[in-house]
């Protein structure tokens, strides 16, 4: 891994070098490029992938991006997969997730992170398929899975179906347990929100830990029905995303962004975008998430109330209707 970053336009050396290759083994050859400079054609080529990738688009190569590049470079088979500490990530893994979840062999949504519920579903295949259930997944698993998969005709697969069935529970937003987390410099934001979630009933726990991997292990434990992230944007702009790969989106998260789309439509400078992104916040998450990433930040800071407003409407929304990804937002009273 390069010493520091972000690798931008105008710098040389075999960083770029390498970076260079791992983009052309994603798909993303940057020909034409110089070798070893970081050129208009590379700088071209890292935001094509960071669009692809659902990481944020910048041109330069940051450390997300450059994690996302060594993820992008395993393939299914390439290595052993096993439960470990570091959990191992890669789109071999969201191969074998995808593989696994289609055969109805439940790991979760295919989030490219090798933790207990995949070791759990490889073992389970290997046991059905008359392997040794180690949970290793070698080459003969590998082959199997293939020869399985290629039987079994098409479908949603199971991890699509999974979210569905766990978003049966509250239909108001009193049931409702939330985490709102924030990113740096918006705590205002978050305890305005969280204040007005309660005020109508929720169980909201607030976390303004600084790395997003904590923040998603503590919505786990907590057992949230939904999380609600906000952090700064840089352009004065307002993204709102939800977690979504090439072959899977949550569409609990996805409706609930768009409720808050929609809402906030009036309260910001301009109407928020919508996107589908792999941030880690949304990734290592396990119930519908959702990330906003608001600009200019004065102007947001300055509109807190009205924001909060329009998130606990959006909010008791999506609890009345979870999975209706229609797109029509209905705006109930809240008392």
């Amino acid at each position: 891994m390069p010493g520091h970053f972000p690798l931008t336009r105008g710098q040389r050396g075999e960083a770029i070098r390498d970076l260079q290759r791992r983009l052309g083994a994603a798909g993303f050859d940057p020909v034409g490029a110089e070798p070893g400079v970081f050129c208009v054609v590379t700088s071209d080529m890292v935001t094509s992938f960071q669009t692809q990738r659902g990481v944020l688009v910048s041109g330069a190569c940051d450390e997300p991006t450059w994690l996302a590049l060594i993820e992008a470079g395993w393939s299914l088979g390439d290595r052993l997969l096993m439960l470990n500490a570091p959990m191992l990530r890669g789109d071999d893994v969201a191969d074998l997730q995808r593989s696994l979840n289609h055969v109805g062999f439940d790991c979760g949504r295919p989030d490219g992170i090798f933790g207990p519920s995949a070791s759990r579903a490889v073992i389970d295949f290997q046991r059905n398929s008359g392997l040794t259930a180690d949970g290793i997944c070698g080459a003969q698993t590998v082959r199997t899975l293939r020869l399985v998969s290629e039987k079994s005709g098409t479908g949603p697969g199971v991890a699509s179906i999974r979210e569905a069935e766990t978003r049966s529970g509250p239909s108001s937003i009193g049931g409702l347990r939330l985490v709102v987390g924030q990113f740096g410099g918006l705590s205002s934001i978050t305890r305005t929100v969280a204040r007005s979630l309660r005020e109508r009933g929720a169980t909201v726990m607030s976390t303004d830990e600084y790395e997003a991997a904590a923040q998603a292990a503590a919505a786990n434990r907590f057992g949230a029905n939904a999380y609600v992230g906000f952090d700064a944007h840089p352009a004065p702009r307002s993204i709102i995303s939800y977690f979504a790969v090439p072959s899977f989106e949550s569409i609990g998260g996805r409706v609930l962004a768009s409720h808050i789309v929609d809402e906030l439509d009036d309260v910001l400078e301009a109407r928020p975008e919508l996107a589908g992104m792999r941030l880690p916040v949304l990734r290592e998450t396990r119930m519908p998430a959702v990330l906003c990433s608001v600009g200019p930040v004065r102007s947001v800071v300055d509109r807190t109330n009205r924001l909060s407003e329009a998130v606990t409407r959006a909010v008791a929304a999506w609890s009345q209707a979870p999975m209706n990804a229609t797109g029509a937002v209905s705006r109930p009273h809240i008392d």
